[in-house]
């Protein structure tokens, strides 16, 4: 099957006026128009046909059974024009400080950071901590909680973490938006299913300590030019928002936000910074991914109570850098490593199987 784009399409309707034929006397003319839209309505029928083609394609490529493929999100212009309560939700995952930032338009109640600075291309990248098996997984029970979460409660977790700021009424058009876009996007993902390159890529543990100084150099290399020497970001041009979000400081994330847990800032970065790499061509080794992590972690930031946080403290992931804790383990080699003797360890303090 020929693949044409509307751009080819309209090139060949270009082309074909501009043929001889079209510039000749007005009985020619005559003749030739129905010749012409006989070439049109086969172009037109190809053009509907190669993009019929290409959504199945794109169906049997986004998620499989076997979990064989790698899942990426559907293009925003895929929305349809009717469902403009997707459509609203993609535009606040974009424009997040526009509408709800410190001047936002409908609500002041974040940081000036937007979603998407997290949540690569409207979260619809592999492993840049998409939004893939959130409609598919949500409502579940989250040891963080302690307690069964729907998406609202997730979306507000960022916008009082990532986002350090306040939640959004659950009624709200903006939160209904939200949702609906989420469930638009995996609309394709089976229902209890996570399909592979959905969040972050989880990265083997290094056997040593993640270390700020080497951090540092990597920190120099690959991420300053974007988000600064001192971690603030760049802000956007119109003023409301950032192009690179800042790091760290008093608009950055807290340190109830998962990117300030050292694996998932680590996996992120792997496989979706310096902006533009993807996880088929990344420009980290793995130890440049947690030195970094371990670097940006380490600045100032702000704080949040976690106190109700892992109500059952055995849940706590490895590298979650507050206790208290049920391993023995301090919180220094929580939030640093080494992870795997913390693993060890709590593998031994398993129940025996029967």
């Amino acid at each position: 099957m020929v693949s044409f784009t509307t751009a080819s399409l309209l090139d060949v309707i270009e082309r074909c006026y501009r043929m001889p034929m079209f510039h000749s006397d007005l009985q020619h003319r005559v003749k030739m128009s129905s010749a012409f839209s006989v070439i049109i309505m086969a172009l037109v029928t190809i053009f509907i046909q190669s993009a019929c083609d290409s959504v199945d394609e794109k169906l049997d490529a986004k998620f499989t059974p076997e979990h064989e493929s790698v899942w990426r999100g559907w293009n925003k212009y895929q929305i349809k024009p009717s469902d403009s309560l997707a459509r609203y939700g993609r535009e606040l995952i974009e424009n997040t400080s526009y509408y709800l930032g410190p001047q936002g338009k409908v609500a002041a109640i974040t940081n000036g950071m937007n979603c998407q600075n997290c949540h690569l291309d409207g979260g619809t990248l592999p492993w840049a901590n998409n939004y893939g098996a959130v409609a598919a997984t949500y409502p579940k029970f989250r040891d963080r909680s302690g307690s069964i979460e729907t998406i609202e409660k997730r979306v507000n977790d960022c916008m009082e973490r990532s986002l350090n700021g306040k939640a959004l009424d659950s009624n709200s058009r903006e939160m209904k938006a939200i949702v609906s876009y989420i469930h638009w996007l995996g609309d394709d993902v089976p229902k209890g299913k996570k399909p592979k390159g959905s969040g972050i890529m989880d990265l083997k543990y290094l056997d040593r300590p993640a270390d700020p100084q080497k951090g540092v150099l990597v920190y120099h290399n690959k991420c300053q030019s974007c988000h600064g020497s001192d971690g603030q970001g760049q802000v956007n041009a119109d003023g409301y928002g950032y192009t690179y979000p800042p790091l760290w400081g008093a608009h950055s994330y807290n340190s109830g936000a998962g990117l300030f847990r050292m694996s998932r800032f680590a996996g992120y970065v792997k496989n979706a910074m310096p902006l533009g790499v993807d996880y088929e061509t990344t420009q980290l080794s793995d130890e440049e991914a947690w030195d970094v992590a371990a670097f940006v972690n380490s600045q100032p930031r702000p704080s949040k109570d976690l106190s109700k946080d892992w109500p059952n403290i055995s849940k706590k992931p490895v590298d979650h850098p507050f206790g208290p804790y049920t391993d023995g383990f301090s919180e220094e080699q929580h939030k640093y490593g080494p992870f795997e003797p913390i693993v060890a360890a709590r593998k031994k303090q398993l129940p025996a199987k029967k």
